[in-house]
């Protein structure tokens, strides 16, 4: 079988996040978007323990509610601000590793996202003792990221680096920029939302489809270790540029700098701020090739926009979170099940039957690639624009068939 699995949110117990953050609404927005099983984020946290071992118990490391699926996880903070993601094959473990480190944090029971005074060996090595999956969180970002402080994964993780299976791409890079680093090569991609809230701009706007034989954490772990043939068959995430640290670019004013003129600037813009340097240049410093080479078992990266960001474009919004964006958006989930379905795979001429028509021009823009993307950098997100039709024609002389992506079930097997 087939999952679409989103493997890094956060419950309302962490900083900067939605109070509506709780199981139950959580449970519910899942389906909405086509997610199948999520990681409940924060598991170190009492109180969501609480709230997750309250829902129904499939096996001992997974649980459900509502129809979704969730495995034990969380992410923590290290001595140096690297930030790790674990996956707990079950609740005992959970114990385990907070009585090993009980005594390295001060706001172990009060922060869901913990800050943890060691370094990522000592973690990666309590890990592999429980059983544990870790690997880098978001892992190119110039904040609180392994390749922030890092130059290799053996710098970060020591003796066991080994141990460490997958990187969590985030949402600056993909498939294409992270395997220009070699010592990438062997591990498996995950591209997850690391979202604060439920909306659907936020939850699953980056996800992974997986080939495992049920839902629950050993076959998820199985995909992530690609073994008994369960794998990642699909990353699925934003366009890099949109990313809010892709380009390099002042933290104040966000006006972008190449690298080269950044240097040349020692890194101060011209308001007199300090320009952040971005994941675009810091993997082109790290990268071994110029051009990625993708190890044979490196599934495709589908570009995917949030559906509600395109319906904003398109009626003219400010932003997706307006009662008109909300209503069209919930239009076309009640008409064709979750957004996923909207945004790949129901024929376009279908969609045209039951929403405006410049909402299903857009999304069928979406499906041919012929958005504009303006660049995110120094913290702020980049835009999306729907083009005029001389610019999407212009598009279309650059792109070739092969370019279009017009259905999830193309990349299921």
């Amino acid at each position: 079988m087939f999952i679409n699995v989103d493997l890094h949110i956060h419950s309302r117990f962490s900083g900067a996040t939605s109070p509506k953050m709780n199981m139950e609404t959580i449970s519910k927005a899942a389906p909405k978007k086509g997610v199948d099983v999520l990681a409940t984020g924060d598991c170190l946290h009492k109180g969501w323990m609480n709230e997750i071992t309250s829902c129904d118990v499939v096996d001992e490391g997974t649980f459900e509610l509502n129809g979704t699926r969730f495995i034990l996880s969380t992410e923590i903070e290290d001595k140096r601000r690297v930030h790790h993601l674990l996956f707990f094959p079950d609740v005992s473990s959970v114990w385990d590793f907070k009585e090993k480190i009980k005594n390295k944090s001060k706001n172990l029971e009060t922060d869901g996202r913990p800050n943890i005074s060691m370094y990522g060996e000592e973690i990666a090595g309590i890990a592999k003792d429980l059983d544990v999956i870790i690997g880098p969180a978001h892992a190119f970002t110039p904040y609180t990221a392994m390749y922030a402080y890092y130059n290799s994964l053996k710098e970060c993780y020591g003796r066991y680096s080994d141990y460490i299976s997958f990187v969590e791409l985030g949402l600056s890079a993909d498939t294409d920029f992270a395997d220009k680093i070699m010592e990438l090569h062997r591990l498996t991609f995950l591209t997850n939302s690391d979202c604060h809230s439920a909306h659907p701009v936020r939850l699953a706007r980056e996800f992974n489809r997986m080939k495992v034989r049920s839902a629950t954490f050993k076959e998820i772990k199985k995909a992530i270790l690609r073994q008994g043939g369960n794998k990642v068959v699909l990353n699925v995430g934003l366009p890099p540029q949109e990313g809010k640290y892709h380009e390099s670019a002042c933290r104040s004013c966000h006006t972008h700098y190449s690298l080269e003129e950044a240097i040349r600037r020692r890194w101060k813009c011209s308001c007199g701020k300090k320009i952040k340097k971005g994941v675009k240049d810091r993997i082109n410093e790290q990268a071994d090739l110029i051009n990625p080479e993708h190890p044979s078992f490196r599934p495709r990266y589908l570009h995917l926009i949030p559906l509600t960001e395109i319906i904003t474009k398109a009626i003219g919004q400010r932003n997706p979170f307006t009662k008109t964006v909300t209503k069209r958006w919930e239009e076309l989930i009640d008409s064709f099940g979750s957004e996923i379905s909207v945004l790949i795979d129901i024929n376009i001429d279908d969609i045209f039957q039951v929403t405006a028509p410049a909402i299903a021009e857009a999304i069928q823009m979406f499906r041919e690639k012929k958005v504009i993307i303006r660049p995110g950098g120094g913290g702020e997100y980049g835009s999306i624009e729907l083009p005029t039709q001389d610019e999407a024609d212009l598009i279309s002389l650059k792109l070739g068939p092969k370019d279009t992506q017009t259905s999830l079930n193309q990349y299921s097997g």
